[in-house]
């Protein structure tokens, strides 16, 4: 299930000025938004199927870049040029998904940024995006860049793109994984058609994670089209919470293209 969310600028706050990485802010105030209500939370994921325990967090879910008509980059930030932007986030539970989620966001005020710059934001609107027609071959482009790991013993983990020759197997890894952690039991069929096809080439991205921190770390994502080949029910789950991994960081979204 998808969001957007528009979101109004309050520059009388802080001010105009983000910082370009900043999809580890992005997640940690989708997380405080969803916990600041915890009898609404805890319901939400018990009605899905989900428990919270040992402190473990829901993280089947993604968001885009932030959609920003107008900007200017300075540095290592972006001054926002425009009143309002957008957001895209996708949730795969969808039982009563459409009222907590609406409920939650609305009129919600947050910053996004670090100790030197930050911009805060409000929620004017949250409207619930139509699902595409899912078919067994379908098309898309990334809204926000895949984060494909490819890990070789003895040998530092790589990230790769879906060019890789290793992708299609890791792309589908992570579904049935995903199909897994959602429904509790493993994919009723053991062979099926599955396929990854790049349709462009992949435009590499470097996104710095707690960036200016001691836990400061940098991921590489990319950016493409591509078509996948695959059961309903994993494009769905691809669609929904994101094609690879990190997807709650911010990464892997994706929009249908025809």
């Amino acid at each position: 299930m998808r969001f957007k969310l528009t979101l109004q600028l309050e520059k009388r706050r802080f001010g105009d000025l983000i910082p370009l990485n900043y999809q580890y802010e992005c997640s940690a105030v989708i997380y405080r938004i969803l916990s600041r209500s915890n009898t609404d939370y805890s319901q939400w994921l018990h009605e899905n199927g989900f428990q919270l325990e040992n402190g473990k967090q829901f993280k089947l879910f993604t968001f885009s870049r932030l959609r920003v008509p107008q900007f200017k980059i300075i540095g290592e930030n972006m001054k926002i040029l425009s009143d309002t932007i957008d957001w895209e986030i996708a949730f795969l539970p969808e039982r009563s998904t459409r009222e907590f989620i609406q409920g939650v966001f609305k009129e919600q005020t947050f910053e996004i940024g670090n100790k030197d710059v930050r911009a805060q934001f409000r929620v004017n609107s949250v409207e619930l995006l139509p699902d595409p027609v899912f078919t067994e071959t379908m098309q898309f482009e990334t809204l926000s860049p895949i984060c494909l790991t490819y890990k070789q013993p003895g040998m530092s983990d790589e990230y790769v793109s879906l060019e890789h020759p290793n992708a299609k197997e890791l792309v589908k890894f992570n579904l049935l994984s995903k199909y897994k952690a959602f429904t509790g039991k493993d994919f009723p069929e053991r062979e099926f058609p599955f396929n990854v096809t790049p349709l462009s080439k992949s435009k590499a991205t470097l996104i710095t994670i707690k960036a200016n921190t001691s836990q400061s770390t940098k991921v590489r994502g990319f950016m493409c089209q591509f078509e996948v080949e695959a059961p309903i029910e994993l494009i769905k789950i691809m669609y929904n919470s994101g094609i690879g991994g990190k997807n709650s960081l911010g990464f892997g979204m994706v929009k249908e293209v025809k």
